[in-house]
């Protein structure tokens, strides 16, 4: 299927010399003239706005820096304010300065596990121990930089149609988006709660709480350690409310499986909801729990995703068995595990 390119930018790459630029005024080493034609998807809006959607793979903040020193005009005329209004066929031209993260912006060949594929969408399984998104420490390598390798669409859509996140320890479902129209939709059915994620998790010790656990405690950052999320009081400290239901799989004298279902998608939730109830999840160093010979760090595993079709609006769903580590700590401590079709 082709794309339209009716609503995009077109963007236009430039020889200075060829422009009526002399050699001393070419930008240095690392410097990138970018031409843009704005499309009608841009007619009206804020300058700021408009740049960030052309050249995505800067921050926002960045590209605000860039208008304010000067570096960005609009029909060959400066542009001196972030809250210009710009228009269709606008030609906007961008002095661009390298950072950290247009520079992580870029393909890198790596392994991937594509459980689906179509025009419009990706599912990925994530291994245990990849970074989604580059960022300080983390600016190459990531699962980012694996997307751009293996899908040359993702360069036109922004954050390489990143729309959720897991942590770097945890694996599993992961859906991408391909075009920016099934992103936006996405986007949407995540922030409406109708994107179904299912975890799970070994945790340490014996579960004494019923099939089914429900906790709704809100999380917010821990005041006492700011790499840390907590379980705050949200009528004396900053965060948002959270909903996990915990229903127990299988149990042992140390450990239990249990499987997590997300209603909110808070940062750490699980970990967060299951420290809080005494059961810290098996390697989660952070929150608690110990260290485990074969695991990287905790031991959760994203094995369920369903979701409509941002285009189409079918119904799609999809599961991706533990790693190697997860279930060889399982066979370790007699938890049986027979597959995903009986914790329906």
């Amino acid at each position: 299927m082709e794309r339209s390119l009716e609503n995009k930018p077109i963007s236009i790459a430039i020889d200075p010399l060829e422009n009526g630029l002399d050699e001393a005024d070419i930008p240095g080493d690392g410097i990138e003239i970018r031409q843009v034609i704005l499309g009608p998807g841009q007619h009206g809006i804020r300058l700021d706005k408009a740049l960030a959607e052309v050249v995505p793979e800067f921050s926002r903040s960045y590209l605000q820096q860039l208008i304010e020193a000067g570096h960005v005009s609009v029909n060959d005329r400066i542009a001196g304010k972030q809250s210009a209004t710009v228009r269709c066929n606008d030609r906007m031209q961008i002095n661009l300065q390298p950072t950290p993260q247009s520079a992580a912006f870029k393909p890198e060949s790596m392994t991937m596990d594509v459980v689906y594929r179509d025009a419009d969408v990706l599912v990925i399984n994530k291994p245990a121990g990849l970074v989604v998104h580059p960022a300080p420490g983390n600016w190459s390598g990531t699962l980012l930089n694996g997307l751009l390798a293996l899908d040359g669409e993702l360069m036109d859509v922004p954050r390489a149609g990143i729309v959720h996140r897991l942590d770097k320890d945890t694996s599993g479902l992961m859906v991408v988006a391909r075009r920016r129209n099934a992103m936006d939709a996405l986007v949407a059915a995540i922030a409406a709660r109708e994107v179904d994620r299912e975890y799970l998790a070994i945790a340490q010790g014996h579960w004494s709480r019923g099939a089914v656990w429900h906790s709704q405690s809100p999380i917010g950052r821990d005041p006492r350690n700011r790499l840390r999320m907590a379980v705050v009081d949200l009528t004396r400290q900053s965060g948002k409310t959270a909903a996990t239901d915990i229903h127990l799989v299988a149990d042992s004298p140390n450990l239990c499986l249990v499987r997590c279902v997300l209603h909110t998608g808070r940062t750490h939730q699980i970990r967060v909801h299951m420290a809080e109830i005494g059961h810290p999840l098996a390697g989660d160093a952070v929150y608690g729990g110990r260290p485990v010979a074969g695991l990287a760090g905790q031991a959760l595993h994203a094995f369920r995703l369903g979701f409509a079709h941002p285009i189409t609006g079918e119904r799609l769903r999809f599961e991706a068995a533990p790693p190697d580590g997860f279930l060889a700590l399982l066979a370790s401590q007699g938890l049986g595990y027979n597959g995903l079709s009986p914790l329906n």
